[in-house]
């Protein structure tokens, strides 16, 4: 286990050090006020409003109270409470000290902050506004980005840029170069000039070249920030009356081999360099009225399982680097969890439940984007069922022990409706549509099961399952997958693993986890970015960076 401390994704509003939330009927103002001196880690300090993997932690909180606590809230408005300076970016002398893993897994992590905007505008009506009211730069331009408008001050001095590739010798790595093509279309070859100077473009000519939405002089600048907030608002069905759900603090225990939560374990084989994940499935009697499910709040089994589960994908892949290969397993009542998914379908309209599907969907995609193998093992006791499932089909392979000569301890799957579009991937598909590329005659077949509980053999057969061994052979074959496995190249695993998840329709989102990601990966560790004369490492320095000319 690593020696330095560990990354503890849960924090509070009343434990920001970097943001504050103001809240004015339909309209929440979330505000950057970065402290410099509240870095993560030592050695920066966060000036000019420059973050730090810190930053975002609370960036991610703060939405998620949004979501949750605050239902009268159609509109966010992203700006700035220091003057003259929207945001920087990331902390450059952050990343200078930070190993490459670090640097990788805090862009992932950033990369999935600002999706989840795009996820709420799309899916649950909470529209975002950037008002940039100062200089605005690199990350600090992702940040605004990620919004549905951008509204810059028009004060001769605020601009808007994307330095990095002159500067620093590295890519705009969490969006940015994606979005200002597909998001914003701007035409290629402005967009070429604007991502290789680093004074930025300010004023008009952002409007021109549709770098933002709109342009406001400081004397009237705040004035219609509210009136676009509200125009905005106006655009979401979040209803205006409803009682917010308090996110409680998660139950969590931290062990030196594992993390424990009420609905899900971790256990830290390190010999083995295996971790086994175990999501245990709704116990007891479930809420399926709407008013009940109101009632349960944040115990709701959904939203617990959404938020822990987000919880302990995080604090692995942040802390625990050497742990390759994650075991995927449930516990429960198959009955348990189809009845979860019948309230989840019949509710899916109503805000709550709508924000818990959400919530869902992304914890199931940082599954997708993680850089580990995933294997499910569906053993007697299992409940690999409709949400559950999921899991399943988030993995590289899947195993279902057959037991022919035991009917009743046989472990079974099953399909719901929540397996066929309610936890869209990146690329808008199903789990199951990218299983079978959309083709019509095994989606019919699976989807003719829908309520059924399949054995080995009949997921076998519809191809929802990678193996079905039988009890005198699982043991052996299943310790000798999972030791191959972990003999292998990581480098390789994590290419192989990225490259065949995502294998259905390229849009934005799977461009910015694949394609941007893999270069920024790379150029993260060449010499002429990280080098001792490369330019990362010689930013702040008055130094010029070293580079090798040869382009490859």
């Amino acid at each position: 286990m690593s020696t330095t401390p560990r990354v503890d994704y849960q924090t509070h509003p009343s434990q920001y050090k970097h943001w504050k939330l103001k809240f004015e009927g339909p309209v929440a103002t979330l505000g950057a006020d970065f402290d410099e001196n509240g870095g993560l880690r030592p050695g920066y300090k966060l000036k000019l409003n420059s973050y730090d993997l810190g930053v975002d932690i609370e960036l991610n909180d703060a939405i998620n109270r949004i979501r949750f606590e605050h239902p009268e809230v159609r509109a966010v408005v992203v700006t700035s409470l220091k003057d003259r300076v929207f945001c920087s970016g990331a902390n450059i002398f952050m990343l200078g000290l930070s190993s490459h893993a670090w640097k990788v897994n805090f862009c992932k992590f950033t990369n999935e902050t600002r999706n989840g905007f795009e996820d709420s505008s799309q899916h649950s009506g909470l529209k975002f506004l950037a008002a940039v009211n100062g200089s605005c730069a690199g990350g600090g331009y992702e940040l605004a980005l990620a919004c549905d408008e951008i509204m810059l001050v028009d004060d001769r001095s605020s601009a808007v840029s994307l330095p990095e590739v002159p500067l620093l010798g590295v890519l705009p790595g969490t969006g940015g170069l994606t979005r200002v093509t597909d998001k914003r279309h701007v035409r290629h070859d402005l967009a070429d000039i604007f991502c290789t100077t680093t004074e930025g473009v300010r004023g008009q000519k952002a409007k021109d070249w549709r770098l933002v939405d709109d342009i406001a002089k400081p004397a009237q600048f705040a004035q219609k920030v509210q009136e676009r907030a509200l125009k905005l608002a106006e655009q979401s069905d979040r209803p205006a009356d409803a009682k917010g759900v308090t996110l409680t603090p998660l139950a969590r225990t931290t062990e030196a081999d594992g993390l424990r939560y009420a609905n899900v374990t971790v256990e830290i084989d390190r010999a083995r360099r295996t971790a086994t994940f175990t999501v245990k499935g709704p116990q007891g009697s479930q809420p399926t009225a709407i008013a009940d499910i109101e009632a349960a709040g944040a115990a709701w089994y959904p939203l617990a399982l959404a938020r822990e589960l987000e919880d302990a994908i995080l604090s692995m892949r942040t802390n625990e680097l050497d742990i390759g290969t994650w075991l995927i397993k449930t516990e429960g009542d198959l009955a348990a969890v189809q009845a979860m998914d019948a309230a989840l379908l019949a509710h899916k309209d109503h805000w709550f439940v709508r924000e818990t599907i959400g919530a869902l969907r992304r914890a199931f995609s940082r599954l997708d984007v993680s850089a580990r193998s995933l294997f499910a093992l569906i053993e007697p006791g299992s409940c690999f069922a409709g949400t559950l499932l999921e899991l399943a089909l988030a993995c590289d392979r899947s195993y279902q022990l057959m037991l022919p000569d035991d009917e009743a301890r046989t472990p079974r799957i099953g399909l719901t409706g929540a397996n066929f579009g309610l936890y869209a991937m990146a690329t808008g598909q199903s789990r199951v549509q990218r299983r079978f590329y959309d083709e019509p005659p095994p989606l019919e077949a699976v989807r003719a099961r829908v309520g059924e509980r399949l054995d080995g053999e009949a997921a076998l057969a519809l191809g929802l399952v990678t193996g079905a061994p039988d009890d005198i052979d699982w043991a052996d074959e299943i310790r000798i997958a999972i030791e191959e496995r972990v003999a292998m190249n990581p480098d390789a695993l994590t290419g192989m693993e990225a490259n065949l998840r995502f294998n259905g329709p390229e849009n934005m989102f799977t461009r910015i986890f694949g394609r941007l990601t893999a270069w920024q990966n790379w150029i993260f560790q060449r010499p002429n970015a990280v080098g001792e004369k490369g330019a990362l490492k010689v930013y702040g320095k008055g130094e010029k960076a070293a580079f090798d000319w040869n382009r490859v």
